[in-house]
Order: structure tokens, then C-alpha cells, then sequence
């Protein structure tokens, strides 16, 4: 009986399991010297999920034993996991690569025949870790590759250059695999309620500091997308594929998504060759009857995704959705999903993909190589020539700025004379972006201030304005007449600071212009230096000049130092930093405050308090932890919900709560943040965040909320039919408005001028209740400034408040409609959280 049960119990485990014959056709053969994957995995894929280390050590041995393949470390991943890309073609090729990628890239600035060129095709899976069927099937794909044997690999690898990334995730796809194997048992559980299915906060979708990296593809705020951007433009692929999961009960997509939905920038011809690629997917899915759905959900607008980057890059970019297992198998309403089933489907769509490309390679790279060749004489039809940006008075900033531009291989020059624009006169030291370059179209983009659309549905932002999310003043000027500008492209400015620290002065200062200044100052008080902030101007005697001072200039003071190697510490950390200290020789100032004034206010170090768990947006926590700790070096201590009622928040001076339900914070923490703030503490909420503040009563503000907001849309008699374009008007699923600033207020410092653009994802609105000195921010009268929001929604935003900040009892709560740290690429209101930080205890 034992030995019979023993035997079913193996049965039922080992039906899991699938051997290559699952998913590759029985008239393909392999070459037998190539190492299968079972045979380092230990189990046949599938069977259960591969971990990153085992990815990387079955390819790595993959390219040792085949000719075929050259692998290659394109960076690491925040949590130090290699970065890896394989460029696979035949043996011949692979000795003349290098001179293939160059014949390649300077086909695509001189009308050369490229016939006889090999193709450039790029493969991408699993940028959402928790999507894991692709790196799966990447593992497959790389076996196939290597091994596979006949004329029909021979003529896929004689006429194209594959490049391979198993894995653009690498962080979230570890701890997806950890998770889902971790809970698997040896009876596999179908529930959808069982723990395997049902991860944890925050989920491996993201990356270390759970960021989206499908979004990052434009704003490359993280090694891996600053890694595979930079290879894109090294090879400029003419096919891109980007492998995801979806929904466990929907079935399979893939490109053409929704017509109207697509960057009138993307090409048509764009769009006629996804749907010619489009067959070859639909064949092989057919030929397995498995479901499938095109021209549905999945927008082709915000280009920043892996799917829409390369398409106005003169790629084809094709995004795959399977319906996800999430675990090793899950009922759906198509029946049990098992893992080797989403593995096995984005398998037959890689293999489907190269037969498209193959049969259409010559078409391929005619639209490649017309989309640059072309790229001059559609500038040259504009009624603009380009863009003039204003440097400002943060360097740091304009700096950050032009690098991304240079990252996307967009060109920008110095203006070397004086010119007015709109208005505006630009400087020598600003820049002019021309939009007569190969990245015309891209260009057009970063820069759009589109507000009024075809289709009014997004699936993700409908605006992403780079230099309104740098804080920079540009305009869009019609004639070079007047404009002089260098010759040569503007390149970056080093970091590091020149010039000896001089001794023996009365005190030190800096401005708080600089987007770095903040971390500079975390580094001297985490050093013990002390420091003090000017609430108010002054001039004093420096050893240069007579030089004034802004309000938020901090100021070290001599004589207030308790660590003898003050200094010193001091001299060494400023190496570090493009910010210009000034050595003050007295204390008596020519105008303004004294440096002994009261209103110069002690600064201390920040220990932050970031309210994270079930309930918050990991997003959103994500994105203030990676400021925090990448922009201003503080560790903030991340603490669930859950939790917060033992915390012992005395140890604390700030603590931040984003986008999040807070229904989870029983009484007991509520009571012990309230008497805490009462103390003296300083409390930052943002959107939902700033709505509990407003609900506790630690600040007195009047709010609209996203239900009365809805309320404004009349809906009676409509059909279901328009239920989608009803929900697409009420919401706003991310555009840029306009606000206006009280310079004067402490928490608005080292803004450039009263403008701020503010990034806005959410209806929730906040109007100031009247008492004086807590506006510190308010949208303008006319505020959208880019991508989409009803007018009815925009007149209810119109002079609302962005930014309050009143006292409660010792403590300062402050509370902000929005998200300052959106995506970790918005510079600009990233100011107001840097000097709530800072400055918060000025306002007591």
C-alpha cells in the first residue's frame, strides 16, 4: 500500500514536469554536445521557476559550448545581479560581429543597399519579475538556439544578429522565483486563494526599489534601463519583442493594440508591419488552439515603455501578454493554467517572431534605415526649429538634464549669445535642442505639450514633459535667425568641485539652489558639522567679493563647531560636489540678517520614518525611498502599517505617508502619530496620505474627493457602450499641471522662480482653508500644461492648493495633493519634500 502511494504521489508530481518534446516540434533536431537545460537545472522547465543565478550560469555555459553565442555583461542590477545579453548568429558572423553592428548603424545615415546585411533583432522578457514565462522561455529560446540543427536555424542565423535579454529584471524575477517555489508544495494547489498565488507586500513586479521598469525605458532612473538603452542605440534593432503576463483569466495578446491609442510621432508604416508580424503569431497559436486577442487594451501612447521606445527609435516594437499562472499552475476560467503552458506560449510567439522578421527582413530594414534618412527633411516641414532650454540656477539639475538627453542620443548645443524667445531671454550656457537631427521624432516627444487627443482612454500617462519634470523654463523657437549656437554638441559638466577650501574663515555658506545641496548637507550633519539655514537674504564680505545671499542659503558657522577636524570633514565631503562654498570673514553682514540673527534656524539631521505595508502604494513607497536614499543619502526606516503602533517613533523627526488606504492603522497608532506630531514631530502626507492628515485633524483644509469629483459627469440614460470613455474623462491618468509658489516659504527655497509644473495622476483635490502663511503652493487659474484631463476636472483644480503646511501643537504636518518623487524623475517638486526635510522646523 505504501510503495502504491508512493508511486501515485510520484506520478502526480512528475505529470508536472514536461520535457523538451512539450515544447519543441518533433522534426527539429539538436545537437546532442549542447547541454539541455535539465540537465543543470535538476528539473525540466517548468517544472519549477528558474532563479536568476541558474539563468545566468545555464546561458553562460550555453556560450561556452556553442559558436554560435557571445555573452555579455551589460551592467548589474541594483542588487549587483549581472545584466546579461547574447548576440546569437552563425559562427561566420559572429568572427565579423563588430564590423557587422558598424555596417548596420552607418547604413542608417547613408542610402546603402543592406540586402545582404543581417538583420537586428532584439529579444526581451520579463520586466515585471512576477511575470516570469518569458525569462523561462528565454531559457528555452537560448537552448534552440545553440542546439538546434537544419536549414532553417542556419538561414535565421546567416541572415540575423539575435540579441537575447533573458531578464530585465533581475532583482524582482529572484524574488518572484523564491516566492512561488518557496510556497509550492508537492501536490500542486490550483486555488487561486492559496498563498503561492497571493504575494506579499510589496510585489516582485518591481524592481529593488520597486520601481516599474516597463516606465523607465524614457526616464532611465535605474542601472538596468540605463544598461539596456545604452545597447539599444549601440545596435538599433529593427524588430524589438517585449514578453509580459497578464490577468490569470484573460488568455493571450499581442501587438497591433488599439489604433487610437497610438503616438500619432509612431510611424504608419510603424503599425502596418506589426500587423503583418501579427500573422506569424496568430499561425502559431492557432496551430496549438490556444486563445488569443489583438487591437484591445494595451496603448501604443506613452513612450517610455518597452513596447513603444523603440517605435519611435525606427524600431518595430512588439508587446506579448500571457495570461499568468502566478505559481505552478491556477484555475481560470479557461480551466487550469499550468506554468509550462505560459512557458510553452511565449515560446512558440519568440520562434513565430523570427520567422516574421526573416520573411520580411528586407522590408524591415528599408523602414529603419527611411525612418533616419528621413528624420532631417520631416524637421525641415515643422514650423519650429527646436527648443531653447534655460540653464536656471541649479547646475546639478540642468546637468541630470542634458545627460538623459545625451543617454537617448539626442543632440543639444550651448547658445553662446543672447536671444529672446516668448518673452524669455536665453543666455550663454542655455541650450538649443534642434529638431534636425536622427532623433527628430523623439525630440518631438519629450518636448510634447499635447493636450487634446484622438482617444482620450490611457492605459498609462498621457504626459511626461522632460523639462517640465526638470523644472526648466523652454520654449519652442520658429527661426534660427539671431540664435547663435557652439558647434560642437554640448557635452556633461564634471561633478567635482575645484579650488582649496579657505581656512580660517568666519563661517561657511552655500546656496540651496543646487539639486544636490540637500545631500550635502545630510553628509555634514551626519558628520557632526553644524549648520544653519537663512530664513531671509543678507549680503557679506567673502573672500571674493561682497556677495548676497538667498533665503535658504546654509551657513556653517566657525565658532559653533564642537569636533576639531570640522574642517577638514568639511573640505573632504565638498570634493564631491559642483557647489560653490564661500568662506564669510565676519558675521557683521552689509544688508540683511547678521549670521548670529534668530532667523538664522539650527538645522539637524533628517531620521525619516517611511509608512510602507499592505494598504500603501509600493510605487509610491518605492519612489520616496529611492530619493531618500539615492538623492539625499538618508535611510529612512520603512515600517508596514501594521507595526506602527509598537514603533517607537521618538526616534524619529519626520515620517511620510504616501498614496495608501490607512485603514489598516488601528487606534493605537493614530493616537501615538497625533501626540507625537503634538510633541514636536514633522509629518509629510501625499494624495491619500495627505487626506488621512486632513481626516485626523492635523491640518484644516476642505477637500473634493475622487467621488465627488466623478459626480460632475452626467450619466443617466448612457449606454454600456460608453462606459470606458466615461471612466477615461473622470479620471486622470497622468498629466502635468501648473502651480504657483510662495517663494518666501521656507518649504518653496531654492526653487528657481513662483512656476512650478507638477505632475498629477489622481482627482483628489484640496483647497486651502484661509489662514495665513500655510499656502506654500496653489495650481494657476489656466494649470494643464500637458497630457489629458477634462475640462470639467481641470475648472475644479483650477487655484486649488498643491502644498499646505500649518502646526499642530509643537509639530508641523504638511500635506500634498500629489506625488513630488513621481518615478524618481521629477526634479522639480522633488524640491518641496527635500526642504520639508530640512527646513520643516523653521515654520514652528
Amino acid at each position: 500500500m505504501r510503495i502504491t502511494l508512493f508511486l501515485l504521489g510520484l506520478l502526480i508530481f512528475q505529470s508536472q514536469a514536461k520535457p523538451l518534446s512539450y515544447y519543441f516540434s518533433a522534426d527539429i533536431e539538436f545537437d546532442q554536445n549542447i547541454t539541455k537545460p535539465s540537465e543543470v537545472l535538476g528539473y525540466e522547465v517548468g517544472e519549477w521557476h528558474v532563479r536568476h543565478d541558474q539563468l545566468v550560469n545555464y546561458l553562460t555555459l550555453l556560450a561556452k559550448q556553442s559558436p554560435r553565442m557571445r555573452i555579455s555583461t551589460i551592467g548589474h542590477s541594483h542588487e549587483r545581479r549581472p545584466l546579461l545579453l547574447l548576440a546569437v548568429t552563425t559562427a561566420n558572423n559572429q568572427d565579423k560581429l563588430e564590423q557587422i553592428r558598424q555596417a548596420h548603424l552607418s547604413s542608417l545615415s547613408t542610402k546603402t543597399d543592406r540586402s545582404t546585411s543581417p538583420n537586428i533583432i532584439w529579444m526581451g522578457y520579463s520586466v515585471h519579475g512576477n511575470e516570469p514565462s518569458g525569462s523561462n522561455a528565454a531559457l528555452l529560446l537560448a537552448y534552440y538556439l545553440a542546439a538546434a540543427q537544419g536549414d532553417e536555424i542556419n538561414q535565421l542565423l546567416e541572415n540575423n544578429v539575435i540579441l537575447l535579454d533573458p531578464a530585465l529584471n533581475p532583482d524582482g524575477l529572484a524574488r518572484f522565483a523564491h516566492w512561488a517555489n518557496s510556497n509550492r508544495g508537492k501536490t500542486l494547489s490550483a486555488d487561486p486563494a492559496h498563498r503561492e498565488h497571493v504575494e506579499a507586500w510589496p510585489s516582485s513586479r518591481t524592481n529593488h526599489y520597486w520601481f516599474d521598469l516597463n516606465r523607465d525605458w524614457l526616464l532611465l532612473q535605474h542601472p538596468e534601463s540605463k544598461a539596456r538603452v545604452a545597447q539599444f542605440h549601440r545596435w538599433k534593432p529593427t524588430v524589438l519583442t517585449d514578453f509580459h503576463e497578464m490577468g490569470t483569466n484573460s488568455s493571450y495578446f499581442f501587438q497591433p493594440g488599439i489604433p487610437s491609442r497610438t503616438h500619432p510621432i509612431t510611424p504608419t508604416q510603424n503599425q502596418t508591419l506589426t500587423h503583418q508580424l501579427a500573422e506569424y503569431h496568430a499561425k502559431a497559436l492557432d496551430k496549438e488552439k490556444q486563445l488569443y486577442f489583438t487591437q484591445e487594451s494595451f496603448d501604443d501612447f506613452y513612450v517610455g515603455k518597452g513596447s513603444t521606445y523603440p517605435d519611435i527609435n525606427g524600431a518595430v516594437g512588439i508587446l506579448f501578454e500571457q495570461a499568468s499562472s502566478r505559481g505552478h499552475v491556477q484555475e481560470s476560467i479557461n480551466g487550469d493554467l499550468h506554468f509550462h503552458r505560459t512557458i510553452k506560449n511565449q515560446l512558440l510567439t519568440s520562434l513565430s517572431t523570427f520567422q516574421g522578421v526573416l520573411e520580411h527582413k528586407d522590408t524591415l530594414q528599408a523602414y529603419q534605415q527611411g525612418f533616419y534618412l528621413d528624420a532631417l527633411k520631416l524637421a525641415d516641414k515643422e514650423d519650429i526649429k527646436g527648443y531653447v532650454v534655460a540653464k536656471g540656477n541649479d547646475s546639478s539639475r540642468f546637468e541630470s538634464f542634458i545627460e538623459l538627453l545625451q543617454r537617448h542620443q539626442i543632440y543639444a548645443f550651448d547658445i553662446t549669445k543672447a536671444v529672446k524667445v516668448a518673452g524669455r531671454t536665453y543666455q550663454p550656457g542655455d541650450i538649443f535642442v534642434p529638431l534636425a537631427q536622427p532623433q527628430y521624432r523623439l525630440v518631438k516627444a519629450v518636448f510634447s505639450t499635447q493636450t487634446n487627443f484622438e482617444d482620450n482612454t490611457f492605459y498609462d500617462v498621457s504626459g511626461w514633459t522632460l523639462p517640465h519634470a526638470f523644472d526648466l523654463n523652454f520654449a519652442p523657437i520658429k527661426s534660427r535667425w539671431g540664435l547663435k549656437t557652439a558647434e560642437a554638441q554640448r557635452k556633461i559638466k564634471s561633478n567635482g568641485r575645484s579650488g582649496v577650501l579657505q581656512e580660517g574663515a568666519y563661517a561657511y555658506a552655500f546656496s540651496w539652489d543646487d539639486y544636490f545641496a540637500p545631500k550635502l548637507l545630510n553628509q555634514l550633519l551626519s558628520a557632526g558639522i553644524e549648520a544653519r539655514v537663512a530664513l531671509q537674504s543678507f549680503s557679506a564680505r567673502t573672500n571674493q567679493s561682497e556677495q548676497t545671499f538667498s533665503p535658504g542659503t546654509v551657513v556653517i558657522p566657525a565658532g559653533v563647531q564642537s569636533n576639531a577636524s570640522w574642517q577638514a570633514i568639511l573640505s573632504e565631503t565638498l570634493a564631491s560636489y559642483a557647489i560653490e562654498v564661500f568662506a564669510i570673514r565676519s558675521g557683521l553682514t552689509a544688508q540683511g540678517i547678521d549670521l548670529g540673527s534668530r532667523l538664522m534656524v539650527p538645522l539637524k539631521q533628517p531620521k525619516v520614518l517611511l509608512v510602507g505595508g499592505e494598504g500603501t502604494s509600493q510605487y509610491e513607497v518605492g519612489e520616496m525611498w529611492y530619493h531618500l536614499d539615492r538623492h539625499l543619502g538618508i535611510a529612512p526606516t520603512i515600517i508596514e502599517q501594521r507595526r506602527l503602533a509598537r514603533a517607537n517613533l521618538a526616534r524619529y523627526t519626520h515620517i511620510v505617508m504616501v498614496d495608501g488606504n490607512y485603514r489598516g492603522l488601528n487606534k493605537h497608532a493614530k493616537a501615538a502619530i497625533l501626540s507625537w506630531v503634538k510633541k514636536g514631530g514633522v509629518i509629510w502626507g501625499h494624495k491619500r496620505g495627505a487626506q488621512w492628515l486632513v481626516d485626523q485633524q492635523l491640518l484644516n483644509a476642505e477637500t473634493i474627493s475622487k467621488k465627488e469629483m466623478r459626480a460632475q459627469f452626467e450619466t443617466q440614460d448612457m449606454p454600456f457602450s460608453a462606459r470606458e470613455e466615461l471612466a477615461a474623462k473622470q479620471r486622470i491618468a497622468g498629466a502635468i499641471f501648473n502651480a504657483r509658489a510662495d517663494l518666501s516659504h521656507p518649504l518653496a527655497f531654492g526653487l528657481d522662480d513662483e512656476i512650478l509644473p507638477v505632475f498629477k495622476n489622481s482627482t483628489w483635490v484640496m483647497k486651502q482653508n484661509g489662514a495665513p502663511f500655510t499656502s506654500v503652493l496653489k495650481y494657476t487659474s489656466s494649470p494643464l500644461l500637458s497630457g489629458y484631463a477634462d475640462q470639467r476636472n481641470v475648472k475644479q483644480i483650477a487655484a486649488s492648493s498643491v502644498l499646505i503646511a500649518d502646526e499642530y501643537g509643537k509639530g508641523i504636518a504638511i500635506a500634498m495633493t500629489d506625488n513630488p518623487v513621481f518615478r524618481g524623475y521629477w526634479y522639480g517638486t522633488s524640491k518641496l519634500i527635500n526642504n520639508a526635510l530640512f527646513f520643516a522646523d523653521a515654520l514652528k
